[in-house]
């Protein structure tokens, strides 16, 4: 039974229709807060909708492409008229690449819709509530990331492109961000089940899928605070103890890990 910890907090997830999304909505919901629903099918996004409301919780649809910044703006105006000013912003719209094929065979047209959808979308969002986030000095933004950010797969190129750029991005920006309040975390759900995980040919025969809880009970610590000293760190949601991490967190600023390095041939590279 929830505790709504979340009570009196506004949050925003796209890509909100199906899938970590709609769980994501769905938990948040239970935690006691507002939660506005962002996706581009007008029928999907209503049923979320309709499902939240008759839980009780205060909830908006607004129909709009991530990829597209009027759009995005029109729809968090929308959203913050309705709802109030956002708390919490989760980026989960996304796009995986259709075929597992190198590079160079992949269709064009579609490597860049990855890109666009994984990197510009959350772009486009950030852009947008982060000049309120500021102003007034709290707000907290996931990014779902993955372990493709990490440790590249030539089958996935665009996807691993889209979500190791914008690991690169949440790392540049987090301190300038945290010095005024807000904080911005690029969390990896693991494999989960959903219907982009069940196109994938690498997965056909997966038993062994990560519990898409240990990704909302990470978000959850996120909207609550508990994960600040960790902004602008890769986390892995099925992997790691997030509050041993967070205990750690000193540590693990001095020695700069879990963000994006060259790794050194040694002692002597240049580059060290």
């Amino acid at each position: 039974m929830s505790s709504a910890t979340l009570a009196g907090t506004t949050a925003l997830v796209t890509g909100a229709a199906r899938g970590i999304g709609r769980a994501v909505a769905e938990r948040l919901g239970r935690e006691g807060a507002a939660v506005a629903l962002l996706g581009r099918g007008a029928t999907s996004l209503e049923a979320v909708h309709t499902a939240l409301t008759e839980r009780g919780t205060r909830t908006v649809a607004v129909v709009a492409d991530v990829t597209d910044p009027e759009a995005v703006r029109r729809a968090v105006g929308r959203v913050e008229d309705e709802l109030g000013p956002l708390d919490l912003v989760v980026n989960n719209a996304g796009l995986i690449d259709a075929a597992e094929v190198p590079f160079w065979e992949a269709d064009a047209a579609q490597w860049w819709d990855v890109v666009e959808t994984n990197l510009r979308g959350p772009v486009n969002v950030d852009r947008t509530v982060l000049p309120g986030m500021v102003s007034r000095g709290r707000g907290r933004i996931v990014n779902l990331s993955s372990g493709f950010a990490v440790s590249a797969d030539p089958h996935y190129s665009a996807y691993t492109t889209s979500k190791s750029a914008l690991l690169r991005l949440t790392d540049t920006i987090a301190r300038p961000l945290a010095e005024r309040g807000v904080h911005v975390f690029d969390i990896s759900p693991g494999a989960v089940p959903t219907d982009m995980t069940a196109g994938m040919a690498m997965f056909a025969d997966k038993t062994d899928w990560y519990d898409v809880d240990f990704f909302l009970n990470a978000v959850v610590a996120v909207a609550e605070g508990r994960l600040d000293a960790l902004s602008g760190r890769f986390l892995h949601a099925g992997k790691d103890d997030l509050d041993a991490l967070a205990a750690r967190a000193e540590e693990i600023a001095a020695i700069d890990a879990r963000t994006m390095h060259l790794r050194p041939y040694g002692p002597d590279d240049p580059q060290r």
